[in-house]
């Protein structure tokens, strides 16, 4: 008679699990060990997210479970589910939240053949596309990205839309990472929000307001403007050539922009279109008079 406990006797062969589940497992100690504490992490491998998403960006990686971890390290990235494995053990598609948004992201494949190149260090590198995130910490984040192989291709500094800086990661996408201002409380429409000074040699004139109130200077958001250090969110400074005539152009805080530019064009005044900042909603206007002037449509 065969004794049923002689399989328990049997020597062990190993086998080979099966991919799913293994790239499951990984996916879960992944996390487990960059997210000890299990900070912005559900109980499963999938992030709710607080609101519907209805724009995300998808990108394609030459390595997509380093990408994987590179954006958890150094973003606080969240897997989104199971990344879905290719008979060739390729991602043919993996998704992470961060924050309330999604970043979506596959390997090379004859549905995506285009994959970007990191730059060498110190190279300038020319992208079709920036990737905006905002962070409560750009230089914590900055710093952790360039010590994990990033390149930094703008360190932080001061605008007057908030702290920011922009870096290449390892996979040739390029960041532009923000810690917006923080909104200023109470106001009403018709606070002057900020002032530009408009020249026409911006290099003269800051060598002039430099020297007599001894500002120093820090590159603007466009080209030839510039702000003065610990003012990036009240004044700045334009050169439009030399055409431009010397004068000061307003920017108005307004709760409505659509409506306040509505209210420029039936009296008036000239208005371009609104255009979406980082900080907010603006509009480029002109009173009956031909003085310019901005309109602003703080966010939050």
């Amino acid at each position: 008679m065969t004794d049923p406990l002689d399989a328990l006797r049997s020597p062990v062969r190993p086998v080979d699990p099966d991919p799913v589940f293994a790239e499951r497992l990984r996916a879960q100690l992944r996390q487990a060990v960059l997210n000890p504490l299990g900070e912005n992490t559900m109980t499963t491998t999938e992030t709710e997210l607080t609101s519907p998403v209805t724009l995300s960006p998808y990108i394609v990686v030459a390595d997509a479970r380093a990408a994987l971890d590179w954006y958890v390290e150094v973003f606080g990235a969240t897997l989104r589910g199971e990344p879905i494995v290719n008979a060739d053990n390729t991602i043919g598609h993996a998704e992470v939240a961060i924050g309330n948004a999604v970043l979506m992201f596959a390997e090379a494949s004859d549905l995506w053949p285009d994959v970007p190149v990191a730059p060498p260090a110190r190279t300038p590198a020319k992208h079709s596309h920036t990737l905006h995130l905002e962070v409560e910490d750009v230089d914590g984040t900055t710093g952790r990205a360039a010590a994990a192989g990033a390149t930094v291709e703008r360190p932080p500094t001061d605008q007057p839309y908030g702290r920011g800086s922009v870096i290449v990661d390892p996979f040739g996408h390029r960041w532009m990472l923000l810690k917006p201002p923080p909104h200023p409380t109470g106001g009403q429409d018709g606070d002057v929000a900020y002032v530009t000074m408009a020249v026409a040699d911006d290099e003269a004139a800051k060598a002039f307001y430099g020297a007599v109130f001894g500002w120093e200077w820090r590159p603007g958001t466009v080209p030839h403007g510039w702000t003065p250090a610990g003012r990036e969110d009240r004044f700045g400074l334009w050169g439009g050539g030399p055409g431009q005539r010397p004068e000061v152009q307003l920017c108005y805080r307004v709760s409505d922009v659509a409506a306040a530019v509505d209210r420029v064009r039936a009296h008036g005044g000239q208005a371009g279109e609104i255009d979406r900042k980082p900080y907010g909603l603006m509009a480029d206007c002109v009173d009956p008079q031909g003085a310019r002037f901005q309109l602003l449509q703080l966010n939050g």
